[in-house]
Parts: structure tokens; C-alpha cells; sequence
């Protein structure tokens, strides 16, 4: 299964866990077609349901599979700890928004770290499918709002200093006489355009 993706990997140091996987569509079909047992021995029968109804199930069975790897990582983990891959299932909501569900040893695992949030994203591409996890702890969410009334205090002294200056500030800016550009607004049109980026779709 490691042969199927990449990634990278920031498990948790006490707060936040983030975890990125990037799965080869042209390969999942392939493990598919080859080993038919492959799909009911790493995904839950809800899952597979889903896939199956798919026009294109590889797609979906790769983007969970990322899901899968994202986790683990987010969680510091990887597949060890006794964690298995059916213990991470990806479910949908009503409105479709992927969601992961823990049972078994990463549950485990999940409760003593003090993760509280998975948020899950994923997409894919023509080619490849791409999952990102984050694991979100007790103590995070203790820190952001340890540090919210200093940044309001911050953000008061801000304002305060940002009037006094403006009161400060002359009612008619000084004139200059700094040259117009050359070309004058033609010179704009030379930019290059960006480059259009890879289209990709969301699950």
C-alpha cells in the first residue's frame, strides 16, 4: 500500500497535526482490477457503496485511501499503534461535505492525544487524488483563546496609534514631481498573464 502515495507528514506536538497524502488514480484502478478483495479488505461496505456508484470508482476509492494515509499523519502516527486501515472510514454529510469517522485503535489513539476535530478535505485530479487532515487538539483550541484577548488588546492599540496619526497627517498630500512611467498606461499591458493553475474538483 505505501507504493500507492505520497506526502507529507506533521503529527502533533501538543496542538495541531497536519497531515497531507497524494494517491495515483491509474494506480488504484490497476490494484483494483488485479486484487478484487483489495477494496472490501481496506474500506468499510459504506464506502465501497459509495464508489461503487460512481462513474469512475477508482477516483473515488484513491481519494479515500489518501484519506486514510492524511490521518494517520495528522494523528503523528502512521498505520502503527495497532491502528488499522478500516479504523479511519470517510462518510459524507447530507450535503455531501466528507467527514472521517474513527473506531477501534485510532479512536484509541485519537482520545489520548486529546484530538477533538479531523477536518477533512479532498480533490483530485485527472491523475491523482489528494486528501488534507488535520488533527485538532484540547490544547489548541486552549492556546487560540489564551491568546485572543492579548491580539484584541493589540488590535485596540493598533487602532488608537492609526488615529493619531491620521490627525497628525496634512488635509492636502504635497504635490510631486517624481516623472510618469514611460510608455504611460501602455507600459501596464506589458505584464504577462499567470499561468492558468491545474483544474481540479472537489469531493
Amino acid at each position: 500500500m505505501d507504493a500507492l502515495d505520497g506526502g507529507q507528514q506533521a503529527g502533533l506536538d501538543g496542538q495541531v497535526g497536519l497531515g497531507v497524502d497524494i494517491v495515483e488514480i491509474a494506480r488504484m484502478k490497476a490494484i483494483l482490477e488485479r486484487t478484487p478483495s483489495f477494496a472490501r479488505k481496506v474500506y468499510s461496505e459504506e464506502e465501497r457503496a459509495y464508489c461503487e456508484g460512481k462513474a469512475l470508482p477508482e477516483v473515488h476509492f484513491a481519494t479515500r485511501f489518501a484519506a486514510k494515509e492524511a490521518v494517520v499523519k495528522a494523528l503523528g502516527t502512521g498505520f502503527s499503534e495497532g491502528i488499522g486501515v478500516r479504523d479511519i472510514e470517510v462518510r459524507r454529510t447530507s450535503k455531501g461535505k466528507p467527514y472521517v469517522v474513527l473506531s477501534g485503535r485510532a479512536k484509541e489513539v485519537a482520545r489520548r492525544l486529546g484530538v477533538r476535530e479531523l477536518p477533512l478535505s479532498l480533490s483530485y485530479t485527472h491523475t491523482e487524488a489528494v486528501a488534507c487532515a488535520l488533527a485538532i487538539t484540547e490544547d489548541s483550541v486552549r492556546a487560540a483563546e489564551e491568546r485572543a484577548n492579548p491580539l484584541e488588546e493589540l488590535a485596540r492599540q493598533f487602532k488608537e496609534a492609526r488615529s493619531m496619526l491620521d490627525e497628525m497627517e496634512p488635509s492636502t498630500p504635497p504635490a510631486t514631481d517624481a516623472p510618469a512611467p514611460a510608455g504611460g498606461a501602455a507600459a501596464a499591458g506589458d505584464a504577462r498573464p499567470e499561468a492558468a493553475p491545474l483544474p481540479a474538483a472537489s469531493e
